[in-house]
């Protein structure tokens, strides 16, 4: 037991130091250098390289230099092994420092994102896994630490990222190589210019694609009614103006206002809520699929349209509240039912 403190205690010692120097060094961190290391290391290089690759991960190097470099120095089909077998093992590593050392201070930088990665691998398993990988809504190198605090089997982690990371490995790593092309006049420099652009649309494209595959159908009033007052967990997210949130025509009791267009701006604020169920609301149907769309887009796994909207609700003659102070909130507490108003 002592002899595993003691070990414990030399990786926090070595993990905290390596970091620190990676940190303060970061800004003489550059693709030039890099490239100019690896090639003095001869045919060894793309061993040194993917070691490289797993120890920046760690220490939290920003992996577009690695991945570019990649691309530079190895071209775009190698580049790519190398950069995605050096990521894997990278985030590998990380995944066994927190799962080994139980890091608190990922579960303090993480925070609700932890809570969000718990439920989601509880719910999803391997998919949740490809679907982050996919869809950049965590930092890369965190994300790596904080898998390892969730219940995830490491041998499902390890497959799902190095399937679901190669997307984004290959686009960059192409945009490396064509930047190498353009710097030492290679031949064909506008068709492989396009192409990096292409595969970077790609996968820009990525996440709204992924949104409407996750695309739910679309939740009648007396629905949304009978799960609330059954307590389910549900976010009712009005996105219309905050004038018409509190207007006459008064808000679904626990609602919480955020309007349509301020939406992408204020997005983070429902990062607790991605795995949570969402029933998006506003007056019809028009803005709401607007929400929905931009909402799938970012990565909210389970978000329906209210059909109808506060129209459908009125017109069904189900309770509303008027004012705004009821919608803070943000979350429907447990066992209220959903057929009572609430006092302003």
């Amino acid at each position: 037991m002592k002899a595993d403190r003691i070990l414990r205690a030399l990786l926090w010692i070595t993990l905290g130091t390596g970091i620190a120097v990676a940190i303060a060094y970061r800004g003489r961190f550059d693709v030039a250098a890099l490239e100019g290391w690896i090639r003095g290391a001869g045919v060894g290089a793309p061993l040194l390289f993917m070691a490289v690759y797993a120890l920046g991960t760690v220490l939290f190097l920003p992996g577009s230099v690695l991945t570019l470099a990649g691309g530079a120095l190895f071209g775009p089909v190698l580049g790519t092994f190398y950069n995605l077998t050096g990521a894997t093992l990278g985030a590998t590593l990380a995944f066994l420092l927190a799962r080994y050392l139980g890091a608190a201070w990922v579960e303090r930088k993480a925070g609700a994102r932890l809570q969000r990665l718990n439920r989601g691998v509880e719910a999803e398993g391997w998919r949740f896994v490809a679907f982050v990988r996919l869809v950049p809504l965590f930092p890369f190198n965190l994300l790596n630490y904080a898998f390892g605090l969730t219940r995830i089997r490491l041998g499902t982690y390890v497959l799902a990222s190095y399937l679901f990371m190669l997307p984004g490995s290959v686009a960059y790593t192409y945009l490396g190589y064509a930047g190498r092309e353009a710097v030492t006049g290679g031949a064909g420099l506008v068709r492989k210019a396009l192409l990096a652009l292409a595969l970077l649309a790609l996968v820009a494209f990525l996440p709204r694609l992924i949104g409407r595959l996750r695309k739910r159908p679309m939740l009648p009033v007396q629905a949304l009614k009978a799960r609330l007052a059954a307590g389910e967990e549900v976010l009712v997210l009005d996105v219309r103006t905050a004038a018409d949130y509190a207007g006459d025509s008064g808000h679904i009791p626990g609602a919480r206002n955020l309007p349509l267009e301020g939406l992408p701006q204020h997005i983070t604020e429902l990062g607790e809520f991605l795995e949570t169920p969402i029933a998006v609301v506003c007056s019809t149907d028009k803005r709401s699929i607007q929400a929905e769309r931009l909402l799938a887009g970012q990565g909210f796994a389970d978000v329906h349209v209210v059909e109808g909207g506060m129209t459908a609700w009125a017109r069904a003659g189900l309770a509303v509240v008027h004012g705004a102070a009821s919608g803070e909130g943000g979350r429907r507490g447990r066992g209220s039912p959903a057929g009572s108003a609430e006092s302003d």
